[in-house]
């Protein structure tokens, strides 16, 4: 911690030791190797300070958490959110590095796992691999392709938004690469969707 720019005083402080401790271990560690000291002063040169801005947006997180019960996200619907939830995402890279202020690691630390990796990508791969699944079950049992607009049930819906969702990311070329394969390969024909003629059989069947 004393490599990246953290006094001594902090270093005590998180590790709830005394100050003359931390001097002690210091005063070795200088005597084993000099050149920490200098690497203590770069690092502590270039570190972030606390800003009043920085503090308003520890606090509103807080404020963001207890109102909403989850943290901000850098995708969310006002660019008030959009900007504490970028502010937050450094704030973790900075505790992982070690390098985090201890105003903010004190005033965070309400928030249980606010410094953990998000999961974001990972839930959204598997979201996507399961509606896959989903849609495999559901044309096996004979259904047509799933509609988003007039769907009979709320798994046609749910299972209809999702795969107009990837027709419209193939056409913007925007769909990944490996799971246009595996979708070219597992549910042929998914780009098309439903025939027309089957849409006017069906239309003219029900009047």
């Amino acid at each position: 911690m004393y490599r990246q720019g953290i006094p001594s005083p902090k270093i005590a402080a998180e590790a709830g030791v005394a100050a003359s401790t931390v001097r002690y271990h210091l005063h070795l560690a200088f005597q084993a190797e000099p050149s920490i000291r200098k690497e203590h002063n770069r690092a502590a040169g270039s570190a972030p300070r606390n800003s009043p801005a920085g503090v308003r947006n520890m606090n509103d997180i807080i404020a963001f958490y207890t109102a909403e019960g989850r943290l901000p996200s850098t995708h969310g619907t006002s660019s008030r959110e959009r900007a504490i939830g970028v502010w937050l995402h450094r704030r973790k890279q900075d505790a992982a590095q070690g390098t985090l202020s201890l105003i903010y690691r004190e005033g965070l630390r309400g928030i249980p796992g606010w410094d953990r990796p998000s999961t974001r990508n990972a839930d959204d791969e598997a979201r996507w691999h399961q509606r896959l699944a989903e849609l495999i079950a559901f044309r096996a049992v004979g259904n047509d392709w799933p509609r988003h607009k007039k769907a009979e049930t709320e798994q046609e819906r749910v299972l209809g938004v999702w795969l107009h969702s990837q027709r419209i990311k193939h056409r913007r070329s925007e769909l990944n690469e490996g799971k246009e394969k595996l979708l070219n390969t597992i549910l042929p024909g998914w780009r098309t969707g439903r025939k027309r003629a089957d849409r006017f059989t069906r239309t003219a069947s029900t009047r």
